[in-house]
């Protein structure tokens, strides 16, 4: 199978080359940072992994639509895929449009539904018919930033790269107690508000409190952030020590800062 992506995509490109490979062997995954090793042409080394792939999954964002040698990439398969010799499977990673020419072309939509489910979808799709380093295996779709625009005032900021979160419920790690801390999320007339005690455990055997907070409604899109504001409250600043991201079933997932390379 061939993976058609962008480089600026790669992060969330590599969490499927990884799974995949796992399943069905490296050698069945022409994944560009593994297929090509140094010496090698570009060119001739991707014209071999386009000569008879027997899927070609074609990862389309607003970066791979962009590029020249992406788009020869995919239309050279959808060629070959009109004649019978491979299938042309495009992933849609965000919320561009897809190509006219491949808008009859059933397509796995991982901007909707989210990686995991979409790697469901590419497995269940190979399986139906028939000196690499990771650099990216911890992809994350979230990220955020702190800014302190006023004194007593943090400000974080919750970004989604490539996929839809349908659940923007998220909690802040704080070594403060209730009383001292006030949630908010800002542009919101109302949210969902908790604050728990002790929540977090940490190295030492320490604990953090945690201020949990969600819009009553709405999903977290690519483009459109949530700011989450933490006020002071009283004389003892406001100490947020970690951002984590409500995956269910009492499971929290550590958000990554925006300045770390996901």
């Amino acid at each position: 199978m061939f993976l058609s992506h962008n480089h600026k995509d790669k992060p969330l490109v590599e969490a499927v080359a990884l799974k995949l490979a796992a399943i069905f062997g490296q050698d069945q995954v022409f994944y560009d940072s593994w297929s090509i090793r140094p010496g090698d042409g570009i060119i001739e080394q991707m014209n071999r992994g386009l000569e008879a792939p027997e899927f070609v999954f074609f990862f389309v964002s607003e970066n791979s639509l962009a590029s020249e040698m992406v788009k020869l990439e995919w239309q050279n398969a959808l060629v070959a895929a009109t004649k019978g010799k491979t299938r042309l499977i495009p992933v849609r990673v965000d919320g561009c449009g897809m190509p006219a020419l491949l808008r009859q072309t059933l397509y796995i939509d991982m901007h909707t539904i989210g990686l995991d489910a979409a790697i469901a979808q590419i497995v269940s799709v190979v399986q139906d018919s028939g000196g690499f380093s990771p650099q990216h295996r911890a992809f994350s779709n979230l990220t955020y930033s702190v800014a302190r625009p006023e004194d007593g005032l943090v400000e974080i900021t919750i970004q989604a790269s490539h996929l839809m979160e349908p659940n923007p419920h998220f909690a802040f790690a704080v070594m403060n107690e209730e009383h001292e801390v006030f949630g908010w999320i800002k542009g919101h007339p109302g949210i969902h508000s908790s604050f728990r005690t002790p929540m977090f455990e940490l190295n030492g055997g320490d604990f953090a409190n945690a201020v949990l907070l969600r819009p009553f409604s709405g999903t977290l899109m690519p483009k459109q952030p949530l700011t989450f504001q933490l006020r002071q409250r009283g004389d003892k600043a406001v100490h947020c020590i970690d951002v984590l991201h409500d995956q269910g079933q009492n499971q929290w997932v550590r958000v990554p800062p925006a300045s770390q390379d996901s």
